[in-house]
């Protein structure tokens, strides 16, 4: 008689995964906060609403890495996607005035390599941190022959609240209103399937890695500081589509975004793809953020107080347009030098 078989055999190592649960349960218990009512382990993760919140509404996103883990893949730079998974969600659920309550996570393999694993999952962590939110649960799924050695897959899952009269949805935004741009990091987490075809057999030495793969920034608590501060009109975090397929998301109809492109410093990183990829003005602003991750429209007459609350917590911010009337009547967003 054969020997029985196992679920190791079929390629699943149950006990691999439940060391690496207990081997990332320090990191998610840095994140906690005092609304978590259980830590890691149960069949549903349970957090409270906060109790300053007079008519709380629910804000979720969802949203993954993308092609980025492609490169994360053979650069061997694990420590830094957790920290894009975050924030593709947190800055999204905060552009409609909500503080991120708590996160989740999926993380999808063939065989799970548990220390490539905890690499993930260690940045995952410290992207709730720096949001203020709490990793409250999530899922490893091993599952054989579903992905190449060596590769994984990551989604990410964000709820946040906000107060129903404190929702930001850029209705009251109109011309005259100024658009402040904060910096990115880098690419983010967009546009990296057109930068691997630049790129092709390229070498990539340690320098270009570090801007390559320079996580995504959290915008989250300088902007709650803000929005306690001044009246924040419309936010927009720029992700795919750029600044011309982003920025009109926050805008009223019969409104325009009119954006300067020489108002902020252009990273060379943008600028070598532009060059190393003919890639066009237009395709550029339609693609990647340029080096503008967050756009918010504020008054005029609070602009100056919000860039320098804004620099005060560590942002480099730039005026890098206004609100006009839209000929069309249709939200756009124009770039321009």
């Amino acid at each position: 008689m054969p020997d029985p078989l196992s679920y190791r055999d079929a390629g699943v190592d149950i006990d691999a995964g439940d060391a690496f649960v207990e081997a990332i349960k320090p990191f998610a218990k840095r994140t906690l906060r005092a609304e978590v009512l259980a830590g890691l382990g149960g069949f549903g993760a349970l957090c409270a609403i906060p109790a300053k919140y007079r008519e709380p509404i629910l804000v979720s996103s969802t949203d993954g890495v993308g092609t980025k883990l492609k490169l994360a893949f053979s650069l061997a730079r694990h420590d830094g996607v957790g920290i894009d998974l975050v924030a593709m969600s947190v800055n999204d659920v905060l552009v409609q005035g909500a503080e991120p309550l708590f996160f989740l996570d999926y993380f999808a393999c063939g065989k799970l390599d548990p220390a490539v694993a905890v690499r993930v999952v260690r940045g995952i962590a410290e992207g709730c941190e720096q949001a203020g939110c709490a990793l409250i649960g999530g899922e490893t799924a091993e599952m054989p022959g579903m992905y190449p050695p060596g590769e994984y897959d990551l989604a990410g899952f964000c709820v946040g609240v906000v107060e129903k009269g404190r929702i930001i949805d850029g209705r009251s935004i109109h011309p005259g209103d100024v658009l402040l741009g904060l910096a990115s990091s880098g690419a983010h987490s967009n546009g990296y399937s057109l930068i691997r075809r630049i790129l092709g057999d390229t070498h990539i030495n340690s320098e270009m890695a570090d801007a390559l793969m320079e996580p995504t920034r959290i915008y989250v608590k300088p902007m709650l500081k803000l929005m306690a501060a001044l009246p924040v009109k419309g936010m927009a975090h720029i992700t795919g589509g750029g600044l011309v397929g982003n920025v009109p998301r926050m805008l009223p109809h019969g409104t325009r975004a009119a954006i300067r492109s020489k108002s902020w410093p252009q990273p060379e990183l943008f600028s070598w793809l532009q060059r190393e990829g003919n890639v066009a003005e237009d395709e550029m602003h339609r693609v990647f953020n340029c080096g503008i991750g967050m756009v918010v429209a504020v008054a005029k007459g609070d602009a100056a107080q919000a860039a320098d609350l804004l620099r005060a917590e560590g942002e480099l911010v730039y005026e890098i347009g206004e609100i006009e009337y839209s000929p069309s009547g249709e939200p756009v967003a124009t770039v321009a030098a």
